[in-house]
């Protein structure tokens, strides 16, 4: 395992930091934390008004940072959340997973690819398990959460809640280093898009007060929407429209307003970014599909 002495992390932390980038000291040659836990807490110092975890500790202030990293080779935590940011997660296939899997970063490009737009330039790093993290500024006054292959396989999210480890650090596996020192970018809208905060479809809303929709309908009917709202990029529309043809059947057997069923698969069809002219089409021609083939009544 290659040695690092504490003075050249302390310097990479000071240097996160003077980019406004609050961290925290992990564990030597590890990506885990090196703060105490809320079980063995001694509630004093940073404590004494009760436990705070690694993200309320993490610190811009360089005389903390010059006392954390004073006599230990700690690893470089960046809390994204306090700092502003959204890294995007680029990770490698696991050893034992099939060889023909791609990795975050070749999914990450046909993502872009498939949107229409370059892959971003930003403030980029190497893992140590040779995957990437794209940095980019979070969008202000709103509160992205992490996510988990939300954009693709081995593609995940940091930011409130999350952290990453910092260049500069290392493990067994090798070092965290910079490959394009390029600021961090705003995070472009077409991602922003994919990541934001769902809110409750209105349609959904009026079903679940609704005492004519059966619970069989109205849990199809989340379970639909759901899926559209996740269907990649590339299969939107079928999704969409299978959608429509599944959810029907309902409207015929008078479990479900077709009215309700309309807005609920625009709604989703236009979060997960098909236009609305193209949704109107598709789920006016997926109902009329599925009420064609269905009769009015449910068999006995």
């Amino acid at each position: 395992m290659p040695h690092h002495a504490p003075s050249a992390l302390l310097s990479a932390a000071l240097q996160a930091a003077e980019q406004g980038w609050h961290v925290f000291p992990l564990r030597p040659a590890d990506k885990r934390p090196a703060l105490h836990g809320e079980s063995v807490c001694p509630l004093i110092g940073d404590c004494a008004g009760g436990h705070r975890k690694w993200e309320d500790r993490a610190t811009i202030d360089p005389d903390r940072i010059r006392r954390a990293w004073a006599d230990r080779p700690f690893n470089i935590g960046i809390a994204t959340g306090p700092s502003g940011l959204l890294v995007v997660d680029l990770d490698m296939p696991k050893q034992k997973s099939s060889t023909g899997t791609p990795c975050g970063v070749t999914t990450f490009g046909a993502l872009c690819e498939r949107a229409g737009q370059a892959v971003p330039t930003t403030y980029r790093t190497r893992t140590a398990s040779g995957g990437h993290h794209l940095y980019f500024t979070a969008p202000p006054g709103v509160r992205l959460a992490n996510s988990a292959g939300r954009l693709g396989k081995l593609i995940d999210t940091r930011a409130h809640g999350g952290y990453v480890v910092a260049a500069g650090s290392f493990t067994a596996t090798g070092p965290y280093t910079v490959t394009d020192p390029t600021p961090p970018v705003p995070l472009p809208d077409w991602l922003y898009a994919l990541l934001a905060p769902r809110q409750p479809s209105r349609a959904l809303v009026a079903v679940a007060s609704s005492s004519k929709a059966s619970r069989y309908a109205a849990a199809a009917l989340r379970a639909e929407t759901a899926t559209v709202r996740a269907a990649p990029v590339g299969e939107r529309d079928w999704t969409l429209l299978s959608a429509a043809r599944a959810l029907g059947r309902f409207i015929s057997w008078g479990d479900l307003p077709r009215s309700v069923v309309e807005v609920a698969l625009q709604e989703a069809g236009e979060s997960a970014g098909l236009s609305a002219r193209q949704c109107r089409s598709t789920v006016r021609s997926g109902l009329n599909w599925s009420i064609a083939r269905n009769p009015q009544r449910r068999p006995a």
